[in-house]
């Protein structure tokens, strides 16, 4: 099975899972770096903890013993995206309408690798921002690498 297969799978059984323990399924990755990991990322207002972490865990890690899909030897981790988790659903674009975001482009964009612009909003194929010229740029979303919230230290 391809990883893409793997990862599409893997959110189907963790689904009912998140949302059985009161949380937010916010992504699935299966990469390989020197071993396979599949992890798992989720949220919920105000943040999760281990509890959470390890409740998911537990009951996903029963149900890939049963269902016994992905071929090579993987570490499972279930845990946070992080305060810089990237932007993907719908929900997560217009919760941060009027907040500033970081945009990375898979080539330059205008000369430019980055963005930072305030999120105006969103379509399946576009993003507007508001630039640092104060200024309305729409982007498309196939030159989007990645969305994340800007966070300034």
């Amino acid at each position: 099975m391809d990883k893409k297969k793997i990862v599409e799978k893997v959110r189907e059984l963790v689904q009912p899972i998140a949302e059985k323990n009161g949380v937010e399924l916010v992504d699935v990755e299966y990469v390989r770096e020197r071993d396979w990991y599949l992890r798992v990322f989720i949220d919920k207002e105000g943040g999760i903890d281990i509890d959470d972490c390890t409740a998911v865990s537990n009951e996903l890690e029963k149900l890939l013993d049963e269902e016994d899909f992905i071929k090579e030897k993987y570490y499972l981790e279930v845990s946070s995206p992080g305060i810089d988790r990237p932007l993907k659903k719908d929900s997560d674009f217009v919760d941060h309408y009027g907040k500033k975001v970081d945009l990375a482009f898979y080539a330059p964009v205008d000369g430019k690798k980055m963005l930072t612009g305030e999120l105006i909003s969103h379509d399946a194929d576009h993003l507007v921002i508001k630039n640092f010229k104060n200024q309305k740029q729409t982007i498309e979303r196939n030159l989007i690498a990645s969305v994340r919230p800007h966070l300034d230290f």
